[in-house]
């Protein structure tokens, strides 16, 4: 996928209104550190324009990312940060679920888990939810490069087993230092614009 044209649009805090977006949008949830940033980054071929950081928590708004005027990539403010209040927790929490409960443009939800630790109950939680809300999550199992290459298909039967996947069910094992994986989620983005653009003409 060519990425031409990248822009911040919308940023949206707990009490925003949400944009009614014309282009499809890509959502992506992951809990607090877990590489969210970068991936996106990564997506959009850019190299620190979602901004990243080793202090978790950092994503307090919904991002809106224009992507070449066709798309959105929907970046969801980390879960599970064990330093923020309660009462934060539960306004992130209404915020995501207005977001997907909401969107008329939402197409595909990624939950992103770090592939080294098997999948906590908040992992299990937003899987199960986003499961609920009629999206079947594409799984990104991030900080491939911090393993084995022999440990990977241990480790990605771990993350499938205790979230409860099936064979239908994507995972796909991503690295932000070596981009493994972008491809694949790019071909993924494509697949959804491209039926898009078919149900169009229709």
């Amino acid at each position: 996928m060519k990425i031409k044209s990248v822009n911040l649009e919308t940023v949206c805090g707990i009490t925003s209104k949400l944009p009614e977006n014309l282009h499809p949008e890509f959502a992506f949830s992951g809990k607090s550190n877990v590489g969210k940033s970068s991936l996106i980054n990564a997506l959009m071929n850019r190299k620190s324009y979602a901004r990243t950081s080793s202090q978790p928590g950092k994503t307090q708004t919904i991002n809106f990312y224009n992507i070449n005027d066709e798309m959105y990539y929907v970046d969801l403010p980390g879960y599970g940060y064990a330093k923020v209040s309660q009462e934060i927790k539960q306004k992130w929490g209404v915020m995501i679920e207005r977001y997907l409960n909401r969107s008329k443009q939402l197409k595909c939800v990624f939950l992103l888990v770090d592939i080294r630790h098997e999948p906590n109950a908040n992992d299990k939680q937003m899987y199960e939810w986003v499961l609920s809300q009629g999206f079947r999550p594409i799984v990104i199992a991030t900080k491939l490069d911090k393993i084995k290459r022999s440990q990977v298909q241990k480790h990605v039967k771990m993350v499938r087993e205790a979230l409860r996947m099936t064979k239908e069910d994507i995972l796909i094992p991503f690295s932000a230092e070596t981009k493994q994986g972008r491809d694949e989620i790019w071909a993924i983005l494509q697949s959804y614009l491209e039926v898009e653009k078919e149900q169009e003409l229709v």
